[in-house]
């Protein structure tokens, strides 16, 4: 069966660091990470976002110059295989590294808080991920969501983002918008599910592309009490209503399933369309 129209775009998520708490250093060898990138493409990534460092609450902090000696032998050995390359990175010098070696999306976990680059990334003619999150600068932290309605919250945070990259000429166009989920929303699984199941609101306020990332995040683990190893199905399910309520781009660990799971539920809402 051929791929549904107007699915959301999968980015497979590579880490290329020694602390993930996904896959725990896989694939931190160069040779490895590529291996696992062209194994993401084949199951069904139409983009693969490569991560130089870990944002978890117990990772090691990695500095620019470290993040690009990881980058470096990967994105030359993937960038030629017709797949676009994201890199998720809140460092500055990072993502002007990964904008010269041709990356056509950056993944930026504070939204792109770093005004003195603004020109570079106007020049360029990358699609910026801005993301949400409560935690003003670093990884994520274990704290509490901010008061009151963590969707007024995350608006407003786009509101001044998105108008702040729109004054420096960075076209509208090139957004888009992530909401952020698990310790970027804040410790308690019952901020995420909220700020989940109301991405159809927030598409409809600013009429931007959404990414949407819950794969095996902590507050699927909370939820069903399994440990990564077990999260797949919660994974899949979270990923699945992302993509019916509207999410134009979901980052997952698993493209296989995700892909999978997409021309499923395509397939059965056009038989029920035809009965």
């Amino acid at each position: 069966m051929s791929e549904p129209e107007n699915r959301p775009k999968i980015l497979g998520i590579l880490n290329i660091t020694p602390d993930s708490f996904s896959d725990g250093g896989k694939y931190f060898a160069p040779e490895a990470a590529v291996a696992h990138g062209r194994d993401l493409i084949a199951k069904g990534a139409d983009i693969l976002d490569i991560g130089p460092s870990s944002s978890h609450p117990d990772a090691a902090d990695v500095t620019a110059e470290e993040e690009i000696r990881r980058l470096a032998p990967v994105m030359e050995a993937l960038k030629g295989l017709g797949v676009p390359l994201s890199i998720d990175t809140f460092q500055p010098e990072t993502q002007l590294y990964a904008l010269k070696e041709g990356a056509a999306y950056l993944n930026d976990i504070h939204g792109f808080a770093h005004e003195e680059i603004y020109p570079q990334l106007a020049a360029s003619e990358a699609k910026l991920i801005v993301m949400h999150s409560i935690q003003a600068k670093g990884r994520a932290t274990r704290v509490a969501a901010p008061e009151g309605d963590i969707l007024d919250h995350i608006s407003s945070f786009f509101e001044a983002r998105v108008a702040a990259l729109e004054a420096a000429g960075i076209a509208r166009t090139r957004l888009i918008l992530d909401p952020g989920m698990g310790f970027f929303l804040g410790s308690a699984p019952e901020v995420s599910i909220r700020a989940l199941s109301q991405i159809g609101k927030l598409k409809e306020r600013f009429g931007m592309p959404l990414l949407i990332s819950v794969s095996r995040k902590s507050f699927l683990r909370r939820l069903t009490g399994r440990e990564v190893p077990d999260i797949g199905a919660a994974s899949l399910a979270a990923e699945l209503f992302a993509a019916e309520a509207g999410a134009d781009f979901i980052r997952t660990h698993d493209a296989g399933a995700l892909r999978d799971g997409l021309l499923t539920q395509a397939a059965l809402r056009g038989a029920a369309r035809d009965d």
